[in-house]
């Protein structure tokens, strides 16, 4: 009797002093190419980050084959409407047009393992475009990742009827630039990643966001968060949809 007391006394302790349970964390940080300090201290970043850069700014070549020489993800941060300028993608244009477009921008961001929209609320509610898009990133083995602009999107749903590679972002971290508000929307991401097992956060370089990240990204395997490379929570996930996008693994825009 003594010993089973013992075992179950030990047995206790070791579960009030267990680790965590494992969860799962992406970050992607958006707008890159323009500022070469800011790319830099976002290269930098001590752990797994998915470098999105906008074909349309100063540095995306070099910054591009920078980052992946240094075995980070590149994706190309592609512009939608309402954002403007050569590359971006409006309603009306013919698909001749996205796709030549599209072909521009993927050669100014050389190394694009996928893509995602940069604003595009209004483009990514295009059931046609969008089904274009996602088999046209099938037919060039791109990943997609749906930014979430708009709770209109369609994009993440054609790419689960395309049967594309592709995850949908979670928690934006910066839309109030205050390292306060920032640290709220990261906390937010790992209670989320806890519930569900996995999240998926984009942030900006801005020195708001930069300075909690650097702090912070360290600290996040204490409370049981793994960061992972994008292309592991894109098999993580496996396709499916999180309960604040649909139900049953399903996404409710389709």
């Amino acid at each position: 009797m003594r010993a089973l007391l013992l075992t179950l006394a030990c047995a206790l302790a070791g579960t009030a002093h267990a680790a965590p349970v494992k969860a799962f964390m992406s970050i992607i940080i958006d707008d890159l190419g323009q500022n070469s300090e800011r790319d830099s201290r976002t290269l930098a970043l001590p752990g797994p980050v998915t470098l999105a850069v906008m074909p349309d700014t100063p540095h995306a070549s070099d910054f591009a084959r920078q980052a992946h020489k240094a075995g980070r993800t590149v994706i190309l941060h592609m512009p939608m409407d309402p954002a403007t300028g050569p590359y971006a993608w409006h309603p009306g244009l013919p698909i001749e047009e996205l796709a030549r477009r599209l072909d521009a921008a993927l050669i100014k961001v050389p190394f694009a393992a996928g893509v995602n929209n940069h604003m595009g609320s209004r483009m990514t509610a295009q059931p046609e475009a969008m089904a274009w898009l996602m088999g046209e990133l099938q037919r060039r083995e791109l990943f997609f990742v749906d930014s979430r602009t708009s709770a209109a999107t369609v994009a993440a749903a054609k790419a689960q009827e395309t049967g594309l590679a592709h995850v949908s972002r979670d928690v934006f971290l910066d839309d109030v630039r205050t390292p306060e508000a920032i640290e709220a929307q990261l906390r937010q991401g790992v209670e989320l990643a806890r519930k569900q097992g996995s999240a998926v956060l984009i942030g900006h370089p801005y020195p708001q966001t930069l300075q909690v990240l650097e702090r912070e990204m360290p600290r996040l395997a204490s409370q049981g968060i793994e960061l992972i490379e994008l292309r592991q929570m894109i098999a993580e996930r496996s396709n499916q949809a999180m309960p604040a996008h649909g139900r049953h693994g399903r996404y409710s825009n389709r």
